[in-house]
Formats: C-alpha cells, structure tokens, sequence
C-alpha cells in the first residue's frame, strides 16, 4: 500500500499501472495535447528543438553574474562583513561550486525529459499542487523583473544625461531623464522576449562575453589610477567600518549563503534552460564554465574596482554606473553605459522574463501561453521596478536577497528528494498532463499534501532564519537550511511510497 489519493492509499496494481510506461520526449502521448494540463509552450521538446550547447549556458551564467545588480550585490558583500577581500573573494567562488552542484541536479530531469520546471515539479506537488511553487516563482521572477529593469535603466539614464542633459525635477526618486530611460528598457526588453528564444539566446551570446571586456577595462583605469596603494590595501580596506557582530568563519559562511540565495531562483527553475540543451554533458560543462570559473574572474573584478573606489574617491561605489560616471572619460561612458544595459536586459531575460513565463503559462495553459506569460509579468513589474529606489530597497540588498531566497527554498529540496530518491529518475511523462484522478500525479485532488507540509515546514523556518532576531545568528543560510529541511521532511513523508513504487519497478 502506498500514495494518499483522494483520502485513501494505492494499491500495488495502481503503482504498476502508474509506471507502465516511462515516456522520454520522443514518445509523448499526442492524446494528452487535449488535457487542460497542456500547451505546446508546457509540451516535452522533440530532439530536433534541442539546439542549445555548452557555450549557451555560460552565457547564462555569464548574463546572470555579470548584471548591475549581481555586481552591486557583490560589492556590498566586500563592504558589509569586515573580512579581508580575498576571503570575500574566495566566499564568492566558494559558493559558485555550490550552485554549479545544485543546478546540475535540477537539471538533469529537463535534459533527459524535455519538460520545464512548472510541468517538472508535478511529480511531488501535484498536478494542482505545483501551481503553488510556479506561482510563487512567478511572483519572485516578477519582482526580480522590477528590480533588474531598474538597474538597466540607470545605464540608459548615464547615456540620455551625457547627450540630452539631465533634468531637476523628480517622482518616486527618479528625475525625467530616469523616468524615460526606465520607459525605454522596459520596452526594449518586451521586444526582444515577443522575438522569441532564439533571439534571446543570441543577445546572451554577445552581451555576456562584451560585458567582461568592458569590466576587465574599467578595472585597469581604477587599477591604474590607484597606483601601488591597491594591492597592499585590499587586505585591509574592507575590515573597517563594519558592524557586523559575528565571527570570521560566521562571516565566511554568511557570504556564501548570500550568494547562494541569490542564485535560488534559476537554481529552482534551472530545467526551464537545460530543456533546450541536446546533452548532459553539455550542462555540466556550461555550468563549470559558467559558475566557479566565471566566479573567478567576477570576484577577483569586483575586488580591485570595488577597493579601488575605495582609495581613490574615498567611498565605495557598489552600482558600476555611478563608478563610470566617476571616471573621466566619455568614449568609457558610452561603451560602458550601452554594456551594462546589455548585462543587465540578459540577466532580465534568463532569470526574470522565461521563468515566470512558463509558470504563469502552467497556471491557466489553455489560457496563458508563453508570450501572454512574458506581458503579464512585464507589466506588474513595471510598478515594482518604479517603486525600487523610493520603497523597496530601503529594507537592504543582502536582507532582500536573503528574504527572496528563504520563501522558495524548500522546492529544492523536495525536487531533487522526489526525482533522486523517491522515484529513482523515472517519470511518467504522460501522467504529468494527465487530470484524472487515476494519474500517477493525482494524489489528493490534484494535491500531494506531504509535499505541501514539507514545504511550509521549510519555508517558515528559512524565512525565520532571515526574520527573526534570535535566529540571526544564522543570517546568509535560509536557502540552504530551507532546501536541506524541506527535503529531508519530505523524503520522512514520502519514503514509504518510494519503496513501494520501486518495488513495482522491479517487478515490471
């Protein structure tokens, strides 16, 4: 006996019958296209639509760590901890291990079944149930959006200023010339989504790799003008002026949780990407390349600029636009204005457009396809990137990033406990677009609802972690404990039904 459904348990017949047939993409039950669970957006990719390599998903990576924000982020992880900077530096790339091993598991599932995240997490939610994870995905990626589209425009805003002038008057924060810059990216960026993946793919390819010459150019005028006071400096330059409470291997630890959670979106939905990929060992390698070795040069970057700024303006300049308007030098300015938009709009484009996309579509797919996805979450978050510099960010970059991170935590955990553990990596592609109540998915009218309790167990004690005074001191770890707790929960729930479903298999 084994799975809650509809208040009673499976019998070993109905385990059988539920795993009859493993479907891969290329055996996809046409009949299923009739199920209110399907659109071709949400439908597993045949082969010939897989045309994506390694060198994509750097760019991925590279668009996704390369972004205003991502640097900013960076910079105030230097400044808030009271470590030297190489310690910073080696937190950072220790924590791009750790997302190149988490992606790596949520991955594979999408690459062997050509299914994204949405339609993925079915399997231990619930064919109902995994509109929870999609729709506070969405609302992340939604808010991500906001955010990114802000940070983009503030590039625009430096190129509109350098040959329009700026203007006194401001709303929210912004004066005319941010308002119309702000106006101008997100446009630009709804342009590009309607134009379709491949467009995408192709932005990445060149924005990723220009915005790495436009850095490695801004470091060597902040390097050169610093002169012989950069290096010795960098050792020290950052121990001063934190007040942070906690112990070195604490601050260690905090930075790498941070950077983690940062990542915690695209580590959830990651299989919305690698569905594209024609293999494996394509994903491995572009996450290698992609993760610890661009953390490398990333970091090592926003060390020497960050210390940099530092010596030679006397404050630390943590958003690279306000550092370019800095230095004296217009031909810099423009290039780098239009690179940083570039990175930026990328990052908008893997992390924060694709994602909600297809969770929305999830949600009602008769209804939502991919685009209709893409323009509802354009326009939510429109308001929320307007209401950035005057509302939202007064709460502080890493308790935002750290927030953001905890609430969607958990789904980590509970996929890769379900797909590894629980089901063995064997889906039946068929029943995750099925809605009868005789689907492998079904569970409790369309809810599996151990994985439910695994998730709220997770979810309150990592946003705890991040809300809590008493629990501060386990402030940069909510998205790991969180995933760590709701997967355990999770496999405690669930384990039983494991061994009955593998038992099945090794009977078939």
């Amino acid at each position: 006996m084994s799975i809650i459904n509809e208040g009673t348990v499976l019998s070993k017949q109905q385990l059988k019958a539920q795993n009859s047939a493993l479907y891969d993409c290329n055996t996809f039950d046409q009949e299923r296209k009739n199920s209110r669970l399907y659109n071709d957006d949400l439908a597993p990719l045949q082969a010939e639509e897989r045309n994506w390599g390694w060198f994509s998903i750097f760019n991925v990576w590279s668009n996704d760590i390369q972004s205003l924000f991502g640097y900013t982020l960076a910079a105030s992880l230097f400044l808030s901890y009271g470590l030297s900077g190489w310690w910073v530096m080696a937190a950072i790339i220790c924590a791009g291990f750790i997302v190149m091993f988490m992606v790596n598991l949520t991955g594979k599932p999408s690459v062997k079944y050509g299914v994204p995240f949405p339609v993925l997490i079915r399997a231990s939610m619930g064919i109902n149930g995994a509109n929870l994870p999609a729709v506070l995905r969405a609302i992340i990626g939604i808010f991500w959006y906001g955010v990114q589209t802000y940070f983009a425009s503030t590039a625009v805003a430096i190129l509109l200023a350098v040959f329009m002038g700026s203007s006194d008057s401001t709303f929210l924060g912004l004066n005319g010339t941010a308002w119309l810059a702000f106006v101008i990216v997100w446009v630009f960026q709804i342009m590009l989504f309607w134009a379709g993946i491949e467009p995408i793919k192709h932005f990445l390819n060149w924005a990723g790799p220009l915005v790495y010459v436009v850095m490695v150019i801004l470091m060597g005028m902040i390097w050169y003008q610093s002169g012989s006071e950069l290096i010795p400096a960098i050792n020290s330059i950052f121990t001063s002026g934190s007040d942070y409470a906690g112990t070195s291997i604490q601050a260690f630890t905090a930075i790498v949780g941070t950077m983690v959670a940062y990542f915690a979106a695209v580590v959830i939905n990651f299989g919305d990407f690698s569905r594209f990929l024609c293999s494996e060992r394509d994903m491995r390698k572009g996450n290698l390349l992609g993760l610890p070795v661009n953390m490398v040069f990333f970091s090592f970057i926003a060390l020497i600029i960050t210390a940099g700024t530092l010596v030679l303006f006397g404050e630390a300049l943590t958003n690279p636009s306000d550092i370019v308007e800095r230095v004296d030098s217009l031909p810099l300015t423009i290039v780098a204005a239009l690179t940083f938009f570039a990175a930026t709009v990328g990052i908008n484009m893997v992390a924060n457009f694709i994602p909600p996309a297809y969770d929305l579509a999830n949600l009602f797919p008769r209804h939502i396809n991919f685009r209709r996805g893409g323009l509802i979450t354009a326009v939510i978050a429109f308001f929320v990137g307007a209401l950035w510099l005057s509302v939202i960010s007064k709460i502080g970059i890493v308790g935002f990033v750290n927030v953001v991170g905890a609430i969607i935590a958990p789904f980590f955990g509970i996929l890769v406990i379900d797909y590894y553990i629980i089901r063995r990596q064997k889906i039946n592609m068929n029943d995750l677009f099925s809605a009868q109540p005789t689907g492998a998915y079904y569970y409790t009218k369309g809810w599996n609802i151990r994985g439910l309790i695994a998730f709220a167990i997770g979810a309150l004690f990592s946003v705890a972690t991040v809300l809590v005074p008493s629990l501060a001191k386990f402030e940069g770890y909510g998205f790991l404990l969180g995933a760590a707790l709701g997967g355990i929960v999770y496999w405690l729930l669930m384990h039983k039904y494991g061994v009955e479903l593998n038992k099945t298999l090794v009977q078939k």
